[in-house]
């Protein structure tokens, strides 16, 4: 019996030293050859991925796109002038000339005063910004309802490319960056990409990289449940991507709270254009050509998914490695800006890789000779935070007689979600609308312009904020007030025009085309 105990002591000792051992992770080592060829590999692959799903970008919603198709290299010259690749390179910027401890109210600033044109979650925190609601809370869903979007998703590449092995130190940007105009699984897609391109440095398995992405989201949050799933349904069949594909349909692909995509197939909904950049990325199995094609056939944002996954697969092979077929046409524009920016691909490689090396620094590494030396990082999730309009349930139009109207409206041709519609459009100070409704969340939907006016808006006999309909330009966004969290039940919104615009208005317009409203799940 004594000896039984021994034994068992000694065998329980070795054990624990054996997975303490195995749970040490010693600092991984990288020539600075190798960090920028797999930086520019993950610029490169950007580029290729945003030129090859151009042309069908929103063109297959909530379908496999089966059409041919094309590549050839002259094509890479449309990388330019998209805006997955310049918005994130303006917000690169902002880190560029204040640092690595840029605030998200510093990236909110950049964002206000930007010139490009934006959509969605970014147009919403634009709008906010320039509304006086600073950064983090212009992406927050109390004012932003698009703030589970795609937005901060396609633009975080930037922050994974700069915290090579690093993901913690990836999170803390998204952190700050992300809050600008997305929140929640909004902001969470930010932080899986990331997570994905500083695993990409160190791992040659597109699984293991996935799965290094999915560790640094709460794991009970929606968009890591649908990631579980997904590696899950891998794990099942690793070979037909197609049979993947539909699981993600039948569960995910459905009641998107956008007011665009609400009651339709066009779903911008950041989880589930996430998940098909990892499908491309699982099933395509490391060949650069199948990974685009099945991360652009997925559908919906089918430029930037395929640019997100050969981003991170671009990181995985390093530039070097990236077939001539795909990268020949990048050395004639390596040198020409991408639009709206201060950097070429050149400059931005450069800019990237500087950066890299303050971060590997900061975390507690060090340059020796040619070599850096990067300190293990295990990733480190958030605190879950998740938001839910609820589950559309009804769009109903200005001429529904579940709404009233007083004072002086005209008709007004126009827009609802993606579709043509006949609203109503306010000719005086004073007119009201009052609408009818059950439900427990509701969105207003009209136009917003450069001569946008103001309402005051009521919910239930008393004040519940206000419609400002003035917009800068190059922003567009339809969601002029929304409110969730309600009682389930009847309730009742007025809406009163006032006399008074934005300073920055040309004019007082306010026209209202739909209420979209939601029941409780």
């Amino acid at each position: 019996m004594k000896h039984t105990r021994v034994w068992t002591i000694v065998l329980t000792i070795a054990v624990i030293a054996t997975f303490g051992v195995a749970q040490r992770r010693e600092p991984r080592r990288i020539s600075r050859s190798a960090l920028e060829d797999k930086i520019r590999g993950g610029w490169a692959g950007q580029m290729i991925g945003v030129s090859y799903g151009a042309p069908t970008e929103f063109r297959s919603n909530g379908k496999i796109y089966e059409a041919e198709l094309k590549w050839a290299p002259e094509m890479i010259s449309n990388s330019v002038r998209q805006d997955d690749l310049y918005v994130e390179m303006t917000f690169a910027e902002v880190l560029d000339r204040i640092g690595l401890d840029a605030t998200s109210e510093q990236f909110g600033e950049m964002f206000k005063n930007s010139k490009y044109s934006l959509w969605h979650a970014n147009a919403a925190g634009r709008r906010l910004l320039n509304h006086g609601i600073k950064a983090p809370m212009s992406g927050h869903p109390r004012y932003n309802v698009h703030a589970n979007d795609i937005d901060f998703q396609i633009e975080s590449d930037f922050i994974g490319l700069m915290t090579p092995g690093l993901p913690q130190e990836a999170n803390k940007i998204c952190d700050r960056a992300g809050r600008v105009m997305n929140y929640g699984d909004g902001l969470y897609g930010g932080m899986f990409f990331g997570g994905m391109y500083s695993a990409a440095f160190f791992e040659a398995d597109v699984r293991k990289v996935v799965e290094a992405g999915l560790a640094c989201i709460p794991a009970q949050s929606q968009y890591g449940q649908l990631i579980r799933d997904l590696l899950g349904w891998h794990a099942q069949d690793p070979q037909d991507w197609r049979k993947a594909w539909q699981l993600l349909e039948d569960k995910w692909d459905r009641e998107d709270p956008c007011p665009d995509g609400s009651f339709g197939p066009f779903n911008i909904d950041a989880k589930i254009n996430g998940a098909y950049v990892a499908l491309g990325l699982l099933y395509g199995k490391g060949d650069f050509a199948k990974t685009l094609e099945i991360s652009t056939r997925a559908g919906q944002d089918s430029d930037c998914n395929p640019s997100s996954a050969a981003g991170v697969l671009g990181v995985m092979l390093g530039y070097e490695k990236i077939p001539d077929v795909w990268k020949s046409g990048i050395p004639k524009i390596a040198d020409t800006k991408f639009d709206y920016t201060n950097y070429s691909f050149n400059e931005i490689v450069k800019s990237t890789m500087d950066r890299a090396v303050k971060v590997i620094r900061r975390a507690g590494g060090k340059v020796e000779g040619d070599e850096l030396i990067v300190p293990y990082q295990a990733a480190k999730p958030p605190k879950l935070e998740q938001w839910d309009m609820g589950i559309p349930d009804k769009r109903i139009m200005a001429d529904d007689r579940a709404w009233s109207w007083k004072g002086s409206w005209t008709e007004d041709k126009g827009r609802s979600s993606r579709s043509e519609a006949v609203g109503k459009k306010a000719a005086a100070a004073g007119a009201e609308a009052e609408l009818r409704f059950e439900g427990s969340a509701i969105t207003i939907v009209g136009p917003t312009s450069q001569a946008g006016g103001k309402a005051d808006v009521y919910l239930d006999g008393k004040k519940a904020g206000e419609i400002n309909a003035w917009i800068p330009e190059r922003t567009s966004d339809n969601a002029l007030w929304h409110t969730y969290g309600l009682k389930p039940g009847a309730h009742t919104l007025r809406i009163v025009v006032r006399p008074d615009a934005d300073p920055r208005s040309k004019g007082t317009a306010l026209s209202l085309m739909a209420a979209l409203t939601y029941r409780a799940r």
